[in-house]
């Protein structure tokens, strides 16, 4: 669990890892560089054998924290918890039942979602009901997609939530989350996996709480238009590796990409209120030019 935000939030995203039913489960924070030290001592007097605490020497950002995480794990599947979201209780018992049943090549699991919002009420904006339109979610059970089906529901628009996906680290080989995409980084990932031939496992049974609020990463850079800048450029290489592997329909997908024009659509209105001229540029080419 990187850690650098709310700490009240940080502090029940601890507790509900806490609260599972099935007790086997190790928690490593890697706390990267928060301002305050009183959240680490706090977890440090937990005194709880399973959680270990990491302070970095210099804030590293995301994908970097990210990448540590995979070069120090030694479990079969890790999840890169955000500090900020809340685990249900059965998320470690549902887990251990999804990884016992995935096929040796599913690289990515994805457990169904409840969205709160920033005081934990439940959430359920445009994106989130888009979400539950596009992707692949079953009524009863789970699901593996994969190849360009998998890859061309990606791209139409992401319906994952990054934060509760178990990943398989073997799956990595010698890729880590891309540095220059800091924060469109989960999705060029969970496209190269497919493209190397992984599955992704979807779940119908909701365990796990994303918190969506303007505070997060993905949040505070849609107004200013770096997100859909991070965008373009995966779309533009996503498309260019579906033609070389003749995925023509996932071609045309990342060409269009119709749900991120829209999106970026969507907070133009508030650039231009901001007067964030530099923002406004940045929507507009997406828009109508990427």
């Amino acid at each position: 669990m990187p850690f650098y935000g709310n700490p009240e939030h940080f502090r029940l995203a601890v507790e509900s890892v806490i609260a599972q039913t099935d007790p086997e489960w190790t928690l490593t924070i890697l706390d990267d560089c928060y301002p305050d030290l009183e959240p680490g001592k706090w977890v440090v007097s937990l005194n709880d054998s399973r959680i270990s605490y990491m302070r970095n020497t210099t804030n590293l950002l995301p994908s970097k924290n990210y990448n540590q995480a995979i070069d120090i794990s030694s479990s079969e599947f890790i999840m890169l918890m955000g500090c900020d979201d809340l685990l249900l209780p059965n998320f470690v018992e549902r887990s251990k039942q999804l990884i016992e049943e995935a096929s040796p090549n599913v690289a990515v699991i994805q457990p169904r979602v409840v969205v709160i919002d920033e005081n934990g009420h439940q959430h359920n904006g445009l994106a989130d009901r888009v979400k539950k339109i596009i992707g692949p979610w079953p009524i009863s059970g789970h699901r593996m997609v994969s190849g360009e089906q998998a890859h061309v529901g990606l791209l139409k628009g992401n319906w994952t939530y990054f934060p509760s996906i178990l990943w398989r680290v073997s799956s990595f080989g010698s890729m880590r989350f891309r540095t220059d995409l800091n924060i469109v980084q989960d999705l060029s990932m969970i496209l190269n996996l497919v493209e190397s031939n992984k599955a992704i496992l979807v779940d119908s049974e909701i365990s796990f709480c994303y918190r969506r609020h303007k505070q997060s990463l993905s949040g505070a850079t849609g107004i200013d238009g770096s997100k859909f800048v991070q965008e373009s450029i995966l779309f533009s290489e996503a498309q260019n590796r579906a033609l070389q592997r003749g995925w023509k329909k996932s071609a045309r997908a990342a060409k269009w990409h119709l749900l991120s024009r829209f999106n970026a659509l969507g907070e133009l209105p508030g650039a231009l209120l901001t007067r964030n001229t530099k923002g406004a540029r940045n929507l507009l080419r997406h828009i109508f030019m990427s």
